[in-house]
Formats: structure tokens, C-alpha cells, sequence
């Protein structure tokens, strides 16, 4: 058991290192861009499916309430995925557009859409991607090195933000490291 724990550890760790020599640049230009669009009185839309609708969660609630710094409020938007809503998309099999109509619904020119696709065919995050395409809209894609599907729908001037590993639960917690640095780089460039 104690092989185990320390297996996971030298495993998450690795994955932290490798995640360190690849990612600084797509974070810190992430944190401009994230800038940019509540500057410009724009808001940033969130969506995550499966475990990560956690880190979605948690980037939301950072922008919306605070990370460390107390400050105003930002205009961040998280696309739902419970309760009745999700029971009536799977009601009628609408699930794969679930957050397609949401983000056609509070999407406007000038937003940043930040997705969480930690396996990369997650379709109702797929079909929101596209949705964002198609309007436009700025692209912040967490992603993974399993990222064919996402890979295919990202251009140059999107941002991906791809995890080095295949372990799903590795690259959500590499991912929620990311939401809390960018939520802390957001705060510096607005208020330092």
C-alpha cells in the first residue's frame, strides 16, 4: 500500500515537472487574454465535463467571488451540467448539445470560452468548441496529450493548455493547479 502511495505521488510530480518546461507560455498568455476580455467588460464562459465540471466549477467561483486577493467581482458565466437541465438534455438525448445551447444562449462577441476536456472526446464539449468557433469567440482549451479531437478543432491564435499524461486523474489535478495560477496571474495583472 505505502508503494502504491508513493508510486502516485512520483507519478503526479512528474507529471507537474513536464507540465512546468511545456505550459509557462500558454498560461501566461492565457492570463492576458483572460486580462483583455474583463477589461473590455466581456465575461469569460466555463465548461468541464465528467470530473472536471469540478475544476470548471472552481474557476468560476475564483473569478466570480475571489482567489486570494478581495476585489470586484469578474463576469465569468459556468455552463451547467445538473439538476433538471441535465435530466431533461438526457430525457430527450440532447446531452452532446447541452452546452452548445447554453453557450449560443449567453455567448457574446468579444467572451472567452474556457472548456476543461481532460480525454478530448468529450462531445458536448467538442460541439461547444465548435459553437465558440463558429461566433468567433476567443479559446482557452484544458486539455491533455490525448487531445486528437480537441487538436482538430483548435486553430493558431486558440490557446490549449495540454496536460503531459494519459492518466485522467493526473491531468485534472494538473489542470486545477493551472485554474489556481490563472486565477492568481489575473489578479496580479489587474491590480499589482
Amino acid at each position: 500500500m505505502l508503494e502504491k502511495i508513493q508510486d502516485r505521488f512520483t507519478e503526479s510530480i512528474q507529471v507537474q515537472i513536464a507540465a512546468a518546461e511545456l505550459l509557462p507560455h500558454k498560461l501566461s498568455e492565457s492570463a492576458q487574454r483572460m486580462q483583455e476580455c474583463l477589461l473590455r467588460g466581456n465575461k469569460i464562459i466555463v465548461c468541464g465535463h465528467g470530473r472536471s465540471y469540478a475544476n470548471a466549477e472552481m474557476l468560476v467561483s475564483h473569478l466570480l467571488h475571489k482567489y486570494e486577493l478581495a476585489r470586484p467581482s469578474f463576469a465569468a458565466v459556468l455552463l451547467q451540467f445538473d439538476g433538471v437541465l441535465a435530466s431533461v438534455a438526457a430525457h430527450h438525448n440532447e446531452l452532446a448539445q447541452l452546452y452548445r445551447k447554453q453557450l449560443q444562449a449567453v455567448a457574446k462577441e468579444g467572451d472567452l470560452f474556457v472548456s476543461f476536456s481532460p480525454i478530448g472526446n468529450e462531445e458536448a464539449v467538442l460541439n461547444a468548441i465548435h459553437f465558440a468557433k463558429n461566433e468567433g469567440l476567443d479559446i482557452i482549451a484544458f486539455t491533455s496529450i490525448l487531445n486528437d479531437h480537441t487538436n482538430g478543432l483548435l486553430e493558431d491564435q486558440d490557446i490549449e493548455i495540454a496536460m503531459p499524461s494519459t492518466n485522467e486523474a493526473r491531468i485534472v489535478e494538473g489542470h486545477l493547479f493551472c485554474v489556481n495560477l490563472l486565477c492568481e496571474l489575473v489578479d496580479h495583472l489587474l491590480f499589482s
